[in-house]
């Protein structure tokens, strides 16, 4: 590496630290060769559920060059989200309050999309005003292979959850990346550092792992609550418990967490309210209280209806009696996916006859073909 370039990284090492990335490292456009196959398996074996933009955009998705064919180096940035050492903020502590809900860590805060994109564009900026060249920046928002290229970079491995994994932040960070048509210096890939531990896969609740390295997200509780529409699955209701957005299990598992620390980024410090909230107060939601709640958080996009089904599922498995008004209130829910959802809800935690009487009410009246089989299958 020439001096000049070499004064160039120092420089745009030192502003990334100032803007509060956590890590910076580089790789070659050209530098994930087996992506685009391992994608096409992933696909082919229809892990990917309704998440058809996947599909439609995998052409583009396989190596940088084909969404952007002038690049020849991705620069790959590391954020730490982190939780702090506090009990209430461990990513599992909503386990042993079946009358909260668990928020995923990396949505108990300001979307990071808002806090990294305006930083990647001011270091994208930086860095052509020193050197030159095009840019393009990237927050999961385009068909980027944002974890094979972190992996090509050197920021850490695709453990046997899927997930990049780094032995200096563990595995709570975020990924950005910056498209350039200059020719940097590779930093070098990582190894793999997982070795026979099966943490991760064993800790899963609904067994979404066919295989290490390899995700069925159709049977992963993040995709279930975030981006799959309409009834959860029968089969899945009872291992969610009383994750209502996200699942950290397989993250938290990790033994190379030991080596994590606390975001930084103030932004990405754990708001309270959203840090093991009450199902009661979450059961109360309307669309206006919803989007107050969440506003600026990742959770505000799967909108009310998607988020109050998951929270019906959390109160059916509270074992909470005292949620029971909150759930038949949604009995009557203008939306057939969360008015099914409180009828398997108010199965799991109304007596006999009191469920009865609310079924003779309400079944003459439904002529949703989804919300009568949730009585039916109650009745049974």
């Amino acid at each position: 590496m020439d001096r000049k370039t070499q004064k160039l990284l120092q420089a745009f090492q030192a502003k990334a630290d100032q803007l509060g990335f956590d890590a910076v490292r580089i790789a070659s456009a050209d530098s994930i060769p087996q992506a685009g196959a391992r994608l096409r398996l992933f696909l082919d074996k229809g892990y990917h559920g309704t998440m058809g933009w996947m599909a439609e955009t995998a052409d583009r998705r396989e190596r940088p060059e084909a969404l952007w064919p002038d690049v020849r180096s991705v620069i790959m940035l590391a954020m730490n989200y982190g939780p702090d050492d506090a009990p209430e903020n461990h990513p599992l502590a909503h386990l042993k309050d079946r009358g909260t809900g668990g928020i995923s860590v990396y949505a108990r805060h300001r979307d990071y999309h808002d806090v990294i994109k305006g930083r990647l564009k001011e270091l994208a900026s930086f860095l052509v005003s020193r050197a030159g060249g095009d840019v393009k920046v990237f927050v999961d928002t385009a068909p980027v292979m944002e974890k094979p290229l972190g992996e090509a970079a050197g920021l850490g491995w695709q453990g046997k959850h899927t997930n990049l994994v780094s032995r200096e932040l563990g595995s709570w960070f975020f990924l950005g990346a910056i498209f350039t048509t200059l020719e940097l210096p590779p930093s070098g890939a990582e190894s793999d550092h997982c070795g026979s531990c099966r943490a991760c896969l064993d800790a899963c609740p609904t067994d979404a792992f066919p295989a290490p390295y390899q995700l069925d997200a159709r049977r992963c509780i993040s995709y279930l609550t975030i981006e799959h529409p309409g009834p959860i699955p029968h089969e899945f209701r009872q291992a969610m418990g009383n994750r209502i957005y996200g699942c950290d299990d397989c993250l938290a598992a990790c033994p190379w967490n030991k080596f994590a620390t606390a975001a930084r980024e103030a932004k990405l410090v754990a708001r309270r309210d959203l840090t093991n909230p009450a199902l009661a107060d979450l059961l109360k939601l309307d669309d206006a209280g919803f989007r107050k709640l969440f506003s600026g958080s990742p959770v505000k996009r799967i909108g009310r209806n998607r988020f109050l089904r998951n929270v019906l599922i959390a109160a059916g498995n509270s074992g909470d009696a005292g949620l029971l008004a909150n759930v038949r209130a949604h009995l009557a829910d203008p939306d057939a996916t969360v008015r099914g959802t409180a009828v398997w809800a108010l199965r799991r935690l109304a007596p006999a006859m009191e469920y009865a009487s609310e079924r003779r009410m309400a079944l003459p009246g439904e002529s949703d073909v989804a919300v009568r089989a949730e009585w039916a299958d109650a009745a049974s």
